[in-house]
């Protein structure tokens, strides 16, 4: 026990003589922490750039309408796969994404950050898979091809990659669900 006048009664007056006590009280410190941390773990932040891609598609999936069931089963496919997340993690990062998309004025929003964070195969993946969720539903519109186009644009890839690029996923498609026959791509 601290005699008065040493170290410890200097230092923690109010434990003087109480060493229990003050041996419980920074253990549930030490135990609420590491609860803390532990949780932090199990629940990582969504980073930037997840985040951003996820408005993006999200935008895109939306453009025309509500966004279907198949595309919204695509949409949480699509970001799972990329970002390697688990069902709760991808739920998690569409909750937060669709405040960021109803927020943003523009695609520039987007796709400012993304120029940032991704390099030309980022890019041209990014495309990829907005032209994955528009077809979920086997269709697309000329709103939904104009909104990919601008965004494609703005990232940089260029029209013969955006054209390959839907080839790869709808090559059986040669022309938009609204009849634009003679239209080039």
């Amino acid at each position: 026990m601290p005699r008065e006048g040493s170290r410890r009664s200097r230092r923690w007056p109010a434990f003087a003589g109480r060493p229990k006590i003050a041996q419980t009280m920074f253990g549930s410190i030490k135990t609420f922490i590491s609860a803390l941390v532990e949780h932090e773990r199990q629940a990582p932040a969504v980073s930037k750039l997840q985040l951003v891609t996820a408005a993006l598609l999200t935008r895109v999936a939306t453009v025309q309408n509500e966004m279907s069931q198949a595309r919204r089963a695509k949409l949480h496919a699509v970001l799972s796969s990329y970002f390697d997340l688990d069902d709760p993690a991808t739920a998690r990062l569409l909750e937060e994404s669709a405040a960021v998309d109803r927020t943003a004025v523009d695609l520039y929003h987007f796709t400012r950050q993304l120029n940032q964070l991704l390099n030309d195969e980022g890019r041209r993946r990014l495309v990829r898979m907005m032209w994955e969720v528009v077809y979920a539903d086997g269709r697309v519109t000329e709103l939904e091809d104009n909104i990919i186009w601008r965004v494609s644009d703005l990232l940089g890839v260029t029209t013969r990659q955006r054209v390959e690029l839907r080839r790869q996923i709808a090559p059986d498609r040669a022309v938009l669900s609204t009849g634009l026959a003679g239209r080039h791509f």
